[in-house]
């Protein structure tokens, strides 16, 4: 008989395919981003290179395809499907929680399998922060990297899922230290991941203060967790969780924002991720600081398909990378986060009142920030 774990991940699938999950009003805050166009690129688009660095792996284009899913017969062919397109283009991928893996480890092939069909591709684990409170350590991160033999081991934050769940885990009490714990004992990068509210300065400092590798700013604007629990509550007729998720559906830092006050805050490798959508996206966070970009939902519906609509959607969003830099004169991704962006409207505002300074992105500068 499924355990609950394994029925919420089996409704969270069918309700990111089924219901409209995505912000309602809320914005990922691209639209205050702008380029400016080159009338004279000079430089040829067919030679432009979209490679890079992060974590110490070579990717072919600085995508990646966001944690999603795993522990049912359903996920482990969508965990399937990502992991060979990701391995036959160069790219990497994480995996959802794998919590209810090392709760009944008869569930571990449905993780595991990205492995097999991805023997070089660059794989994420992933644990939940509200596990490390309640008694996951060392032992239970050490399980979960090994179970998919991973590059990196994500621990996610969503206590906005958690305060609209039904069944929520909202003690977080002790977390940092907990993560810092696990980041000095692993020998492997540790990234601390949100799950659609994003990371403010702040918070970015304390996890780099405790040693983590990486962020994934995760930012709002993109998948609502808290319309996902709604429509949960919805059906089970909960009518508390189901006032929590309208009233939080917007909940959140927009991604643009997040992830310019965190790559201004401090110096870690930075996954920027939260409604990015297209190729002119992805553009945008590398050059507001990014090192990758992740992108789950377009994958989704895809991924239930087959290799061949993955591979599509993701070769459509690299060739519009490509056409971006080619508009801008940046043929590689170094250049790519030199070239001078302006921002506007509220994402500006946002930055001046917090203490940033959306100029400095006009201008040319040196070092990573550019």
């Amino acid at each position: 008989m499924p355990s609950q774990t394994e029925n919420r991940k089996q409704d969270h699938i069918q309700i990111c395919l089924e219901k409209n999950v995505q912000a309602r009003h809320a914005t990922n805050g691209f639209e205050d981003v702008f380029f400016v166009h080159k009338a004279l690129p000079e430089i040829e688009k067919d030679k432009i290179n979209l490679s890079t660095v992060a974590f110490n792996h070579n990717f072919s284009a600085p995508l990646i395809v966001g944690a999603m899913t795993g522990g049912t017969p359903k996920a482990m062919k969508i965990n399937a499907v990502i992991a060979e397109a990701v391995e036959e283009m160069g790219l990497g991928m994480g995996v959802g929680s794998q919590r209810v893996a090392i709760e009944d480890p008869k569930l571990e092939k449905t993780f595991s399998i990205v492995r097999e069909k991805a023997p070089t591709a660059f794989l994420i684990a992933n644990i939940g922060c509200p596990q490390l409170v309640q008694g996951y350590g060392v032992k239970e991160a050490k399980t979960a990297v090994d179970m998919i033999e991973a590059d990196a081991l994500a621990i996610h934050l969503n206590p906005l899922q958690e305060v609209v769940q039904p069944e929520g885990e909202t003690n977080y009490t002790g977390a940092l230290e907990k993560i810092g714990e696990i980041a000095k004992a692993l020998d492997i990068p540790v990234i601390v991941k949100e799950t659609g509210a994003g990371v403010a300065a702040e918070e970015a400092k304390m996890l780099e203060n405790v040693g983590v590798a990486g962020i994934d700013v995760a930012g709002v604007g993109g998948t609502s967790w808290a319309a996902v629990e709604y429509h949960r509550a919805k059906e089970t007729q909960d009518e508390s969780c189901q006032r929590f998720g309208e009233v939080f559906w917007d909940w959140g830092i927009p991604t643009a924002v997040s992830v310019a006050e965190v790559t201004q805050s401090v110096d870690l490798t930075i996954i920027a991720s939260g409604g990015v959508r297209t190729g002119i996206e992805v553009a945008k966070t590398i050059t507001l600081g990014a090192d990758l970009s992740s992108l789950t939902t377009p994958i989704l519906r895809p991924a239930t398909k087959d290799v061949k609509e993955v591979k599509k959607t993701l070769e459509l969003i690299i060739e519009e990378l490509r056409n971006t830099m080619f508009l801008i004169g940046a043929d590689s991704i170094q250049k790519l986060k030199k070239t001078p962006i302006v921002l506007v409207g509220k994402t500006a505002e946002w930055l001046r009142m917090r203490g940033f300074h959306p100029e400095l992105y006009a201008r040319r500068k040196k070092g990573k920030h550019t």
